[in-house]
């Protein structure tokens, strides 16, 4: 059964978007928009490890977006879908104090609303982990292609067993305008499931502000933007965040893994919008997540869309 909906959940990832949409009945639920955010460490440090990469994609379900989102509950709805790999910073002989290798798929649906001003998204899904994802097999086939090592039996013998974890999650932020092209968004998230955390931070951009629905990747915090507005140029972003993280299932205490509390993030970011296309690229700087990480790392997002 798992293979199956795996096989499924990737079949929802597609390289680009198409911001054309079938005709829907008006006043008709139907999709208005798409999202897909890659990360690697590789587009950052380079080194190949910890929080190494994952793949999100968001699919926008509702009525005709009218600049913001509806106040109702369940009205304009997005399923995500993520695939994780978690490394250690040695896929052959790996130091006993790291991190075990970890394989996580997730979906979820979340229903994201406005009220007075305030965004808010509530959601819940699960997580899936372990083998069953088969996301061990698939990095071994993308390093062999690359020709980089591939993670050893004694890594993968350690990997995080199978299990299927409930999840929910909340957002709850505002924008402030500074100008008519800067603006700032405080935020606080709340998760639990796979991980259980409560994290407070902020947001900045400074260009053609953000047009239609963003969501937020889960790794690098960065936002990603789920539809393409009119407006062409240059945006900067910049955030930071910290959160109380108080149980991971990456990091299980039964096999004597040490929680980093505290964890925190940085990240800049720039998106070029043309007639037609639209690329996003960020860098996001993560703090230790175990007591025995020797340091932070920085991972690379990106996100590429195209209307036709």
């Amino acid at each position: 059964m798992y293979r199956q909906l795996v096989a499924m959940a990737f079949s929802l990832f597609l390289p680009f978007q198409a911001s054309a949409e079938s005709p829907a009945p008006e006043g008709a639920r139907h999709k208005i928009g798409y999202g897909l955010m890659f990360t690697n460490d590789l587009l950052g440090d380079g080194k190949d490890r910890w929080r190494t990469g994952s793949l999100t994609s968001s699919r926008i379900y509702g009525r005709d977006w009218q600049g913001q989102a509806p106040a109702g509950f369940g009205e304009l709805l997005e399923l995500r879908i993520q695939g994780q790999i978690i490394a250690p910073a040695d896929l052959v002989a790996p130091d006993p104090t790291d991190r075990p290798w970890a394989g996580a798929l997730t979906v979820e649906l979340n229903s994201h609303m406005q009220r007075r001003g305030t965004e808010i998204s509530l959601g819940a899904g699960l997580a899936i982990l372990g083998p069953q994802t088969q996301l061990d097999e698939m990095q071994g086939w993308l390093h062999d292609l690359a020709g980089a090592p591939q993670p050893s039996a004694a890594v993968l013998n350690g990997q995080v067993a199978n299990r299927v974890r409930p999840l929910i999650s909340a957002e709850v932020g505002r924008e402030f305008a500074l100008s008519d092209r800067a603006a700032l968004r405080p935020f606080v998230e709340a998760r639990a499931g796979d991980e259980t955390y409560l994290r407070a931070g902020v947001d900045f951009t400074y260009g053609q502000l953000s047009q239609g629905l963003l969501a937020r990747d889960s790794v690098s915090g960065q936002r990603y933007r789920t539809m393409m507005g009119e407006a062409t140029g240059l945006t900067l972003t910049a955030g930071a965040d910290i959160a109380y993280v108080s149980n991971s299932v990456f990091l299980p205490d039964a096999a004597g893994y040490s929680l980093e509390n505290n964890r925190h993030r940085a990240r800049l970011g720039l998106r070029w919008q043309g007639q037609n296309l639209s690329a996003f690229y960020g860098l996001s700087y993560l703090g230790k997540e175990f007591s025995s990480q020797s340091e932070g790392q920085l991972t690379g997002a990106l996100q590429v869309q195209l209307r036709f």
